[in-house]
């Protein structure tokens, strides 16, 4: 199994490129294989490597799941070496969960309501998840702040997506901020997730030009259209970069 990175040895990263060259050096070296035909007829015994095994994927998700559903599609059509084993939800009316139970993807609900302390639902949650074995947790519109109990789990392997150029507007009402503060762009930033909110190294970013007399809404709308793009090209590469392929050692 591959050694997961320490979230406290991650470099800034602020583009799409830099994702795969951040997580290419904390995997594990591959032997090399030498192509001398002497040497190789020396061997008897040479094998054919085991074809990587897509990476399983956790998803998070609070409301319609638009992130998600566009990382299901990415999947399907090859454009994601990854399938999902399980989509998550703190709320048992939230749309998304019909989506994806109607694509045929595993669903569970966490309902955060039900817990006396934020704890006690990150430990149900990491519960759930952890039977699922993933090799990476994203956070798609989920609208809860996880602590260290859930995120201990899975150091380095947990994303989110803010529509936010981090680190400028952490947390909420990102597009009207940008808007008021007379920013000349806006956008959205992957990052691996901490305990402090919004503030873990950014591993892939997009920006669109703010147009004159554009809201709140019309900003959103575009930022999440490049989301969709985004949260994949991120996720593939990181994925392409992870050593062997194999799930994860999480503890």
């Amino acid at each position: 199994m591959p050694t997961r990175p320490s979230p406290h040895s991650t470099p800034p990263a602020k583009t799409l490129q830099s994702s795969a060259a951040w997580y290419a050096v904390h995997r594990h070296n591959r032997p090399c294989i030498s192509t001398d035909k002497a040497e190789l007829a020396a061997v008897s015994d040479v094998r054919t490597p085991a074809t990587k095994a897509p990476a399983r994927l956790v998803i998070l998700i609070s409301g319609r799941g638009s992130n998600m559903l566009a990382i299901a599609e990415a999947c399907r059509n090859g454009k994601l070496s990854a399938s999902i084993a399980l989509v998550v939800s703190n709320r048992p009316d939230a749309a998304g969960l019909e989506s994806a139970r109607a694509l045929g993807l595993p669903t569970a609900v966490v309902d955060h309501s039900a817990f006396a302390t934020r704890e006690a639902f990150d430990t149900a949650l990491a519960r759930e998840v952890e039977a699922a074995r993933p090799d990476w947790v994203l956070l798609a519109g989920f609208m809860r702040i996880l602590g260290p109990t859930f995120l201990d789990h899975w150091p380095g392997r947990i994303l989110n997506i803010h529509p936010s150029l981090l680190p400028k507007y952490r947390g909420l009402d990102t597009h009207a901020r940008a808007i008021a503060a007379g920013d000349r762009e806006a956008g959205a930033s992957v990052h691996i997730v901490t305990a402090e909110l919004d503030a873990g190294e950014v591993v892939g970013q997009f920006k669109v030009a703010i147009e004159p007399g554009d809201t709140p809404a019309s900003l959103a709308a575009r930022v999440l259209a490049g989301e969709h793009q985004l949260y994949t090209e991120t996720l593939q590469r990181l994925v392409e970069a992870d050593g062997s392929g194999n799930r994860a050692n999480i503890r």
